[in-house]
């Protein structure tokens, strides 16, 4: 009061200023509004008549509206609304819809919604054989394409996603009321509904409940959003256990169920136009995922929590370095960075400093490796991992894995007891899944064959052409894992395997033949822990390969398979029988076929004889041996009894016609010439075998 008492008072020709000036900017208020109000109904019917005929022309789509109107200053309400695609089904009703925009934002351009009210709204998502009543929303625009390539060629990423979130936010509104929501889906073999009977949202806090069909399920939903500081909290959980995600399983074939879920998204932070950070957190109890290509039982995760930032820059998309994942006591920071122009380039490092690996081993999910329940460890180990890939050059990839175990000491093994391989034990043979005998491995089983008793020259031929280094490395072979990164991006398929002999040997005695990603990872686990522990020799190691591989149909053993193709001991092999019998591991049952009708090789088979025979010659491994032509190709010969039938009316003595069997075969070794070209290079640079 004392402030105003200062000012010096207006003299009557002021006030009479003021209040003519004051008076006239009310009255063109009033004049404005009423102008507003006046023309507010022909603006909205000209923004109907925009919405039905874009959606008409571009998306094939009837929006049909009973009646709609102003019912307060930003207020609009529609009443009874179908949406239709054209010879369609209907894809959504609803009864009546209000939505108001906020007015303070409008004024700086931003529409921004305020308050929603939807009441007995149901969308319907059908799709019959090949249609569907939805298909539109995945059919490209075509028109602009010319404005959509250019502009595709200086894509922003951090410009892109944030005009994507400054969308997505802007639609969300502050306060709403959803009454009767229900969205169904169906198709030839899943009919399945959600229903939401209400739902509030006061000041940005909501919660409500999800039921699936009539009440199979129901999920809880709570949380808070901040449309203006672009922030979202939102927890999920069921009400019961083991509750099942809809849709996935009918769809995919997956099972996914949790107690609880929760997704937060802290801050969105500008820093320049080229640069966007998206920082937050997630966490979850109990997740449920089952999948036949993912594992055989279900994978269960009790708990973990992420929190860290994504980092977005106008040509690159990363998880910030200081990023977390922790599961249980086991906390790791792994690092991505995604480059999707002009080439796709993918980077991956994992740098964990030393760990009690009590933690790693503990954070495993219980049945997940079934192989290591009930494992104890001691000591500290580390692994760091730098791997990058450019899609459009896969041999280019950097590929770097290393384990710091050195403290590493295994006080108990789990249910496969690695120190089980130093004695005899009995293994269990498989085609397939389908188990064919028990074989003893061991002095008791009169076909248990020692290694030296072991023909030598057929030590160093399996050895060449099934992992050269077994003998040098720790389980597994780096190069080997590049080439098959490199070979497998390439044919945008898994083509090659980088299995060593001690995977091939773990794979065979501890794990079931299922082609899971879990048991692949148990595999490695296993491969790791057993070489780390040096409880079994790698003498013993090859021994017990050689006598529990398949080499043919029913054929375990190198026993077997040299009484079956020559009548012979192992011990008495020769190099050419030596170089053959190495030539069928990867493929056992196709070994017959690499003969003709006179009980001799085929000629595509000699290629084998030629690259491993050169390459024992040039490492100086032939010294010793008896080395005929062609390293003994010309002196193989298989048994009577299994030879083919001599073709009908064939005269010519020499039989090199190519089966359909034979040509696949050939197909596959042509797939290995990467492996055979890399192994060459390596030992002795570009210089190839004489063919």
């Amino acid at each position: 009061m004392r402030i105003f008492e200062k000012l010096p008072s207006l003299t009557q020709k002021q006030k009479k200023i003021a209040l003519i000036t004051g008076g006239t900017f009310l009255l063109l208020l009033i004049i404005g509004l009423v102008v507003a109000l006046s023309v507010r109904t022909r603006m909205l019917d000209e923004a109907m008549a925009k919405v039905e005929n874009t959606l008409r022309s571009r998306y094939h789509i009837d929006f049909n509206v009973e009646a709609y109107s102003f019912t307060g200053l930003t207020t609009v309400t529609l009443q009874d609304i179908e949406v239709v695609p054209k010879q369609r089904d209907t894809l959504a009703k609803i009864e009546r819809m209000a939505v108001s925009v906020r007015l303070f934002p409008l004024l700086f351009g931003d529409v921004k919604i305020g308050n929603l009210i939807l009441q007995n709204a149901d969308v319907t998502l059908l799709k019959r054989d090949s249609t569907s009543n939805y298909d539109f929303l995945f059919k490209r625009d075509t028109k602009d394409t010319t404005v959509q390539v250019e502009e595709n060629i200086e894509s922003n990423y951090a410009s892109l996603i944030d005009g994507v979130i400054k969308q997505v936010f802007f639609k969300i509104p502050r306060n709403m009321e959803l009454e009767n929501f229900q969205l169904s889906y169906q198709d030839d073999s899943v009919h399945q509904r959600i229903r939401l009977p209400e739902a509030v949202m006061d000041g940005g806090d909501f919660e409500t409940s999800l039921f699936l069909n009539d009440h199979d399920a129901q999920w809880n939903l709570s949380g808070r959003v901040n449309p203006d500081k672009q922030q979202l909290r939102i927890e999920v959980s069921a009400e019961e256990k083991n509750v099942e995600l809809p849709f996935l399983r009918g769809k995919f074939g997956l099972r996914v169920s949790f107690d609880k879920i929760m997704f937060d998204l802290a801050q969105v932070k500008r820093v320049t136009k080229d640069s966007l950070t998206l920082a937050g957190g997630w966490s979850f109890d109990n997740l449920r995922v089952h999948h036949r290509r993912l594992s055989d039982e279900e994978v269960v995760l009790p708990e973990a929590i992420g929190e860290g930032q994504l980092n977005i820059g106008k040509t690159a998309i990363e998880i910030d370095p200081a990023s977390k994942i922790r599961v249980k006591e086991f906390e790791f920071q792994p690092y991505i960075k995604y480059i999707p122009k002009p080439d796709k380039m993918v980077s991956l490092s994992i740098h964990t400093g030393k760990f009690e690996a009590k933690k790693l081993f503990d954070a495993m999910p219980q049945g997940l490796f079934e192989t290591l329940d009930g494992i104890e460890v001691e000591g500290k180990i580390a692994y760091d991992l730098d791997f990058s890939i450019n899609l459009a050059e896969p041999d280019s990839l950097l590929f770097n894995s290393k384990v710091d175990d050195k403290e590493l000491k295994i006080v108990k093994w789990g249910e496969a007891d690695i120190s089980q391989l130093n004695t005899a034990f009995t293994y269990n043979a498989y085609e397939d899944t389908i188990r064919m005998r028990e074989i003893v491995v061991g002095p008791q089983n009169p076909k248990f064959t020692p290694l030296n008793q072991v023909a030598s020259i057929l030590k160093k031929t399996v050895l060449n052409t099934e992992d050269p280094y077994f003998y040098q490395h720790k389980g597994f072979e780096e190069e080997a894992f590049k080439l098959s990164i490199a070979t497998n991006v390439k044919e945008r398929a898994f083509k090659r395997g980088a299995s060593t002999i001690t995977m091939q040997l773990v794979k065979n005695v501890f794990l079931n033949r299922n082609k899971t990603m879990m048991r692949k990872f148990e595999e490695i686990l296993l491969v790791w822990l057993m070489e780390t522990s040096g409880q079994v020799s790698k003498d013993r190691m090859f021994e017990v390969y050689l006598n529990v591989i398949e080499w043919g149909k029913n054929v375990y053993g190198i026993h077997e398979a040299s009484a079956y193709y020559f009548g012979k001991t192992p011990a008495q092999l020769n190099i050419g029988e030596s170089l053959f019998l190495s030539s069928i591991i990867p493929r056992p049952k196709t070994g017959l076929s690499s003969f003709d009708y006179t009980g001799n090789l085929k000629p595509w088979v000699k290629r084998h004889f030629n690259t491993y025979g050169y390459i024992m010659n040039k490492l100086g491994q032939l010294q010793d041996e008896q080395v005929p032509e062609a390293y003994g190709f010309y002196g193989v010969v298989l048994e009577p009894g299994l030879r083919p039938p001599r073709p009908k009316g064939l005269i010519d003595t020499t039989f090199n016609e190519i089966d359909p069997e034979q040509e696949a075969i050939m197909q596959e070794m042509e797939r290995d010439e990467a492996r055979r070209r890399s192994l060459l290079e390596k030992l002795f640079g570009k210089e190839e075998p004489e063919e």
